[in-house]
């Protein structure tokens, strides 16, 4: 998955985001269990909040949020961690497979927010809606006075393509150092 980050100012304060794209999260061959990349596990693990995107022309991916949100419910059992349930694809009413009303009802049920958007027609219904969630974010991690979650102390993950710039590097010098040992 892509790793993205920007840079943006929220109630007069410099916010950095980061969104780990997460794909090839899948269902488990007809059961309620997800399959997913360890890398996917340590987004996981370090997210201060959570945005779940589904197609509202694709049932299976709305399907997937329920057992996805379980999955971070057993990496973070105890925090309360803002979740916005974003259903795309709003341009494409004709199409619909998920209705509103169930994007709303799983919403609530796992105590997030709601919003429904075209990122194709309405790229700006997409930004308040992040905007929205990092003031959430912001405010909660605010109001810990002064402790941070544990997650707040990791290392964030760099771009799977840094990371694999520097592997690549760091075996061309060492390989160039071997050589010039057996001369």
């Amino acid at each position: 998955g892509a790793l993205y980050s920007r840079k943006f100012t929220i109630d007069g304060e410099q916010i950095s985001l980061q969104v780990q794209d997460t794909p090839f999260v899948s269902l488990e061959d007809d059961t309620d269990s997800i399959c997913c990349q360890e890398q996917i596990n340590r987004s996981i693990y370090w997210a201060d909040g959570f945005v779940f995107v589904y197609s509202i022309t694709d049932y299976e991916s709305y399907r997937i949020i329920r057992p996805l949100h379980q999955h971070i419910r057993k990496i973070h059992p105890n925090a309360n961690i803002p979740l916005l349930l974003m259903a795309n694809k709003g341009d494409l009413l004709r199409a619909r497979q998920v209705s509103s009303k169930e994007g709303l009802q799983l919403a609530s049920e796992l105590g997030g927010t709601y919003c429904e958007v075209s990122a194709r027609e309405n790229c700006e219904g997409v930004h308040e809606a992040f905007q929205q969630l990092c003031q959430e974010v912001s405010r909660m991690i605010g109001s810990c006075n002064g402790e941070k979650r544990r997650g707040l102390h990791l290392v964030r993950p760099k771009s799977p393509n840094m990371q694999d710039l520097k592997r690549r590097l760091k075996q061309a010098l060492t390989s160039k150092g071997k050589s010039a040992t057996t001369l």
